[in-house]
């Protein structure tokens, strides 16, 4: 291409995932190519503004963006630059809640004509067990002789600049010369490199989601049944917690969403033979809060016709402006089935269909609180119906 080597390249590098990592190695001082096929998300970051909100990145990025270490494109031969390629791509269920392997076919066929003899291919996202096993040999049956490994993500979004440093990072390979080149690389960033087979990274990184998915649901069941006996779960919680370290992982209540966790509850629950019916029962608890939020609603009421109800943030998580598989938008969507008038209000996502703060609380007679962002935790809400499944407003959990 006549163009000067790249230290790497990020395929993907424009995403919560992609565009982080590559900051961080371009803060390093390699020279990082970002790939992306969004040519608007790209020219965004070249101008030096960041597409969604991330802890740190809104400095990082013109200051590395100076340096000239950032390259960026949207055609696939930019993979010819470099001899590391890491891949972040999107790793969704199909319409049955099972793996789709559409997108790594695709990213095998687009990336395996421009792939230097010997480079290094590391996979990052989240993948059904043996899919890094399955991208090695689809790209050496196309001619590629590369070492390709699992390494990954582990973050939690909005957190990657600090914990891309300091969290050690899982390397899956499965023979040494991979899992050597995989670790130089992390090693780069000062991460501490803890040694796996391919498949053993994959479930890994399975296991720590669902481990956080079934928590969230359990913390969410013991709402519903504290709530079905009539009693305050915030005293009941305080009671369980308060000097008693074996309790100290019982999480609080509230809405387990977003890209991961349900996703690949589900990766795991199609991997094992009986389906996995823990993760399945976690699944339908997480997923189902938002109908029981409106099932307390309509009993305490009667009926829902007619009234006007806030929900006060529709990020998946708190200080975020992510709603991918937000459960804000499922109760909208409850709430309107059962006739109410629903307002909703986020200060960090935009979505054209979102009203101001001071609109949705001066209009609405219940408001329920979607996703604890912090502007919320200072609200004057006056004497309206509240409810805040996390315990965040102040007055403890209410539902």
């Amino acid at each position: 291409m006549g163009e000067p080597d790249l230290d790497l390249v990020v395929l993907g590098g424009g995403g919560h995932v992609g565009l982080p990592l590559s900051l961080a190695f371009a803060e390093a001082g390699w020279r990082v190519g970002i790939y992306d096929i969004n040519k608007t998300t790209i020219e965004r970051i070249a101008s030096g503004s960041m597409p969604f909100r991330e802890t740190g990145a809104d400095k990082l990025l013109p200051e590395v963006l100076a340096t000239g270490r950032l390259t960026f494109d949207s055609d696939p031969r930019m993979l010819q630059r470099t001899d590391r390629v890491v891949v972040v791509v999107g790793t969704p269920v199909d319409e049955f809640l099972g793996p789709s392997m559409t997108i790594f076919e695709k990213t095998v066929a687009e990336i395996a004509p421009h792939l230097r003899e010997g480079a290094l291919v590391v996979l990052r996202s989240t993948v059904y067990p043996g899919t890094t096993a399955y991208v090695g040999q689809q790209l050496a049956e196309r001619g590629c002789t590369v070492d390709v490994a699992f390494c990954p993500e582990r973050i939690a979004e909005g957190y990657a600049l600090e914990e891309l440093h300091t969290l050690p990072q899982i390397v899956g390979a499965d023979d040494d010369r991979g899992a050597a080149r995989a670790a130089e690389l992390f090693t780069r960033l000062g991460s501490k490199t803890i040694r796996t087979s391919t498949k053993e990274a994959e479930l890994a990184k399975l296991f720590t989601n669902t481990w956080r998915y079934m928590k969230f649901a359990v913390a969410n069941q013991f709402l519903m049944i504290a709530d079905q006996a009539g009693v305050d779960y915030t005293n009941v919680l305080q009671a369980i917690r308060e000097d008693y370290p074996r309790a100290r992982d019982l999480p609080g209540p509230g809405f387990a969403a977003g890209p991961c966790l349900f996703k690949d509850t589900m990766q795991l629950s199609a991997f094992t033979t009986d389906h996995f019916p823990m993760g399945q029962a976690a699944m339908q608890v997480n997923e189902g809060l938002p109908a029981y939020i409106v099932s307390a609603l309509q009993r305490r009421y009667q009926t829902l016709q007619g009234k006007t109800i806030g929900i006060l943030g529709m990020a998946f998580k708190a200080e975020s402006d992510d709603t991918r598989a937000s459960l804000s938008y499922k109760l909208r969507k409850l709430l309107t089935w059962a006739g109410a008038k629903v307002l909703c209000t986020d200060p960090y996502v935009i979505d054209d269909r979102l009203v101001p703060l001071e609109q949705v609380v001066a209009e609405s007679e219940i408001l329920i609180l979607g996703a604890p962002h912090t502007p919320y935790k200072r609200l004057e809400i006056g004497g309206k119906d509240v409810v805040d499944v996390w315990g965040a407003l102040g007055g403890g959990i209410r539902l």
